[in-house]
């Protein structure tokens, strides 16, 4: 079994951040959606003075995530064909990861402009304190506990051919 040159390596670190991406954009441009659609309904009118806060939030932080999630592909057109996929790989990661701090402050906002209009307001926090931590958990605690998981077997897959390719 041939090991993959390092520019293979690039192109498939960016081949699969952009499949990440893809999932990631389509959350955060329904959320937008949605949240651009909003002020437009009959109930924002009752809305108070904190939950339009809120809801300024939500929607600049679900625009900021839009662009930064959107961004590595503007940077690939950019540099189509200049041999800089390291470059593009880093970049589109730090944009990934910016992306998704602010769709985290998004949702969590969207839900805490959503219960508290219907909850009072102190079960409207516990409730977005917890989709927080719910977030935190799936999208940074897991994932960074777990960084090394198989890092024991890596050693056995490359030695087996019938082994499937890892990421």
């Amino acid at each position: 079994m041939s090991k993959e040159t390092e520019k293979q390596r690039w192109q498939r670190n960016f081949a699969d951040l952009l499949q990440e991406l893809r999932v990631a954009q389509t959350g955060v441009q329904i959320l937008f959606a949605f949240l651009l659609t909003l002020p437009f309904s009959n109930g924002f009118t009752r809305t108070t003075g904190f939950q339009k806060d809120v809801y300024i939030v939500a929607l600049l932080s679900a625009a900021a995530a839009t662009a930064m999630i959107i961004s590595p592909v503007a940077f690939h057109r950019a540099l189509f064909r200049q041999g800089r996929k390291p470059e593009l790989v880093r970049f589109a990661h730090r944009m990934a990861t910016g992306g998704l701090g602010f769709m985290l402050i998004s949702m969590v906002s969207a839900v805490l402009l959503i219960t508290d209009f219907v909850l009072s307001r102190p079960i409207a926090f516990l409730l977005s304190a917890v989709t927080g931590v719910w977030f935190l958990v799936f999208w940074v605690i897991l994932p960074f506990a777990r960084r090394n998981w198989g890092d024991d077997d890596i050693d056995d897959e490359d030695d087996d051919p019938r082994a499937p390719a890892g990421d």
